[in-house]
């Protein structure tokens, strides 16, 4: 049965929109050619969306610039100011930005352990209004955290964690009730790395791959047929947990020590370059000192370092291996501060011991973006969030 009018209209309404959101400005005649539409249908629908305010001339294009053919359509950037949040054990950070997702201000500012929770919250609070009023945003209309820990997928909450403050669990409620109707939004900070990888980053090529998440602790995404998988209780990648060989024990539902985190997470590895000998320079403001001495190990040719890497790798490997007997996703990514800190130099050691180790193909990658991974990640979620609603169908 042919489509209803009305139902057509939607139809390429998303459409248009959809290749304003991903393609940027274009003419009506670019917007004909890659809809596929009618000249007509194509005149009819940005008529239609420019009078409900969603899409704006923004420039002309062509040889000679003038004329209606030469009109450059946008979406309206200012319809809606969006948060991106990343809440880390020392601190937060924060964007705000349009909603075509160009950053109009940031801000970042530690938190100590100290501090109670009500002070942080209120400081971590106090911190994305300075920056939404900094960007001009009378309000917000989406609010996008990201966090370690386990979300719940029935509740979308930060479920309460050992080792993680406790003013990240009151920091949604917090920002609910400070920002009348934004909507706020938590997920785990490697399943936003891993969007923001697979959008301008590593894994960009790829439908299907795994991040490894290497910081504080040890995490990694899952992305198969382009699809986050989140899995039944909101845990899927929570690869510290896993039993591996080389520990003194095993790990409990509230305790990784004893699994992978005990072989590639912070602490362990400073305490593997104390074992070879390595002190690095000191970390920069924020940085994790495992970071810093990967980093310098990364970029060092004695013989201590490599031995260093090689042990790391050994290690890393363990993890990456059991992901590739289980999903087989043809790709993993080191990400987090230490993935990013070893670069190409570790993924290549870690791809050739799972070549070894595995009759499977496995490429394995650095991370390819900077520490604002999960930025990037919380405000590319928030922008589909924020543009699904503004774009929702309505009499037009």
């Amino acid at each position: 049965m042919p489509a209803s009018p009305s139902t057509a209209r939607v139809i390429n309404d998303r459409l248009a929109l959809r290749l304003l959101q991903d393609e940027g400005p274009l003419t009506a005649g670019q917007l004909k050619q890659l809809t596929g539409l009618s000249r007509p249908t194509v005149a009819d629908l940005v008529e239609r969306l420019t009078a409900a305010g969603l899409i704006e001339v923004v420039g002309e294009a062509g040889e000679q610039r003038r004329g209606p053919n030469a009109r450059l359509y946008g979406i309206v950037a200012g319809l809606a100011h969006l948060a991106a949040v990343d809440a880390r054990t020392e601190g937060l950070s924060v964007i705000v930005s349009d909603l075509l997702g160009d950053v109009l201000a940031g801000a970042a500012v530690p938190i100590g352990g100290d501090l109670g929770t009500g002070p942080a919250v209120e400081q971590a609070v106090a911190l994305v209004e300075r920056t939404a009023k900094q960007a001009g945003a009378d309000r917000l209309h989406t609010v996008g955290i990201g966090a370690p820990g386990l979300i719940d997928p029935a509740t979308g909450e930060l479920r309460d964690s050992k080792g993680l403050p406790a003013w990240h669990r009151r920091l949604a409620a917090a920002l609910l009730e400070r920002l009348p109707g934004a909507r706020v939004t938590v997920e785990n900070e490697t399943n936003l790395a891993a969007v923001a990888e697979r959008r301008d980053g590593a894994a960009r090529d790829r439908d299907t791959f795994v991040l490894l998440w290497l910081g504080h602790g040890a995490g990694a995404a899952v992305v198969l047929d382009g699809i986050l998988r989140r899995g039944a209780s909101g845990g899927t990648g929570e690869i510290g947990f896993l039993p591996v060989p080389g520990t003194s024990g095993l790990p409990s539902a509230r305790d990784c020590e004893g699994g992978f985190h005990s072989l590639a997470g912070s602490g362990a590895i400073e305490r593997l370059a104390a074992e070879h000998g390595l002190t690095a320079a000191p970390a920069a403001p924020g940085e994790l000192p495992a970071a810093a001495v990967v980093r310098a190990a990364a970029r060092s040719g004695a013989p201590d370092a490599a031995r260093f890497l090689d042990v790391l790798a050994d290690r890393i490997a363990i993890g990456v291996a059991s992901v590739a007997a289980i999903l087989d996703p043809g790709c993993v990514v080191l990400g987090g501060e230490v993935g990013r800190a070893g670069g190409p130099t570790l993924a290549g050691r870690v791809e050739s011991r799972i070549r070894r180790m595995s009759p499977l193909t496995m490429e394995v990658r650095p991370s390819e973006l900077g520490g604002d991974a999960v930025l990037r990640g919380a405000l590319l979620t928030a922008r589909e969030q924020a543009q699904t609603t503004v774009f929702a169908p309505r009499d037009r």
